[in-house]
């Protein structure tokens, strides 16, 4: 409570949300896994103390979380301002102009990066205080929010201005309000079910105050469709015509890597970067994948092939494209060991692996849930075993 003694003399709204958002931010990075009530029970712990001893700063505290606290928390907040009020003076930046001030989004935009692995989101503001709401979003390897940040009103404008000539391209544009804040609900409802939490403190501190913005326009959750067989057939042999890969080996890589394109890639199976490429080689197929000997030896050459082929049906530009492709040569040692280290291996490739070696036909579906029962009887017989 001693820290809300500063709300007593600001006349800003804004920065009263920005103080009761970092309270909840912290309440928030530091729950422990499964924790789904920390800001609730920080809001019932301040709420308790305020009416306990009541006081300006106790009523500012209050007032303060009001605004940017979870749906959940409104109406005991609401209720215990108009307790307070009684005997405690409002501060300065609650006036009756602010006290309700539902900030008004006056325009939106996004900006991406040529290969959409990486997104900016920008909400212009109107009211008490002009200012514009920033969140980097991040899509290799799933959505989620890296930083969020209150600047200057107008930062879109001046967003060109600020990229350096040698950057990856990022060109902005504007959208609609509704959808941009749609977006951020998505992005923020993602990264707070990822573990670990992000602790960035821009992101943690700004955090509540994003969902106090968005929350209303949260969307239903999408589920991700994988291609049409036909398309996927027609992909694979558009590939292996262009690159004269007409093999069962080529192929096969084809379509693993159309596999982790469809299942991880969040803009779409062809949408490849530097960042997804790294993913690919280092986590998903030394977990996922069991590659033969002829397999692992055309992997490099063929996924460079993939890479250019992807990015071309894309549009992207050929100075776009060579830093996805180049990303193989950086992260290909790193995969030969971890795809050797059978500790990476995931569940399902430890069983797979098992069958492989016991010279069960994987496409044989009968064939491998009759070898799983014996290895799951295996496992039991050795466990009750002396």
């Amino acid at each position: 409570m001693r820290d809300a003694r500063q709300l007593t003399g600001l006349a800003d709204p804004l920065m009263a949300e920005t103080w009761a958002s970092g309270w909840l931010g912290q309440a928030w990075v530091a729950a422990e896994l499964g924790e789904r009530e920390a800001e609730h029970r920080l809001c019932v712990e301040v709420t308790g103390r305020a009416c306990t001893t009541p006081s300006p700063y106790g009523l500012a505290a209050i007032a303060a979380l009001a605004r940017v606290a979870p749906a959940t928390d409104i109406t005991m907040l609401a209720e215990t301002i108009d307790i307070l009020t009684k005997t405690q003076p409002l501060p300065p930046w609650h006036t009756a102009m602010s006290a309700d001030t539902a900030w008004t989004a006056t325009s939106a935009w996004r900006a991406a990066d040529v290969w959409d692995s990486e997104q900016v989101l920008l909400i212009d503001y109107d009211g008490p205080h002009p200012h514009t709401l920033m969140a980097q979003v991040l899509k290799s390897g799933g959505l989620m929010i890296d930083k969020i940040a209150i600047l200057e009103p107008g930062a879109a404008a001046q967003w060109n201005r600020l990229r350096e000539a040698d950057e990856v391209p990022m060109p902005i544009s504007e959208a609609p309000v509704a959808e941009v804040l749609a977006d951020l609900a998505d992005a923020l409802r993602t990264t707070d079910i990822t573990w670990p939490r992000n602790d960035d403190e821009d992101f943690v501190g700004n955090r509540a105050l994003a969902w106090s913005r968005c929350r209303d326009h949260l969307p239903d959750w999408s589920e991700r469709e994988g291609l049409p067989e036909a398309e996927r057939d027609h992909l694979v042999q558009q590939f292996a015509t262009i690159n004269s890969l007409d093999d069962e080996v080529s192929r096969s890589l084809a379509e693993l890597f159309l596999d982790y394109g469809e299942g991880y890639i969040v803009s779409g199976p062809l949408a490849w970067s530097p960042t997804e490429v790294m993913l690919l080689l280092t986590d998903w197929l030394p977990r996922k994948a069991i590659l033969d000997a002829a397999q692992r030896a055309a992997l490099p050459g063929v996924l460079r092939q993939w890479l250019a082929f992807a990015l071309d049906r894309r549009g992207l530009d050929p100075r776009w494209i060579t830093p996805v492709v180049d990303a193989v040569d950086a992260h290909l040692r790193e995969f030969r060991q971890a795809f050797d280290d059978q500790g990476s291996w995931g569940p399902a490739k430890e069983i797979a692996a098992a069958l492989t070696e016991r010279g069960i036909d994987l496409t044989d579906r009968q064939a491998v849930d009759d070898a799983i029962r014996g290895l799951n009887a295996e496992r039991l017989a050795r466990r009750l075993l002396p």
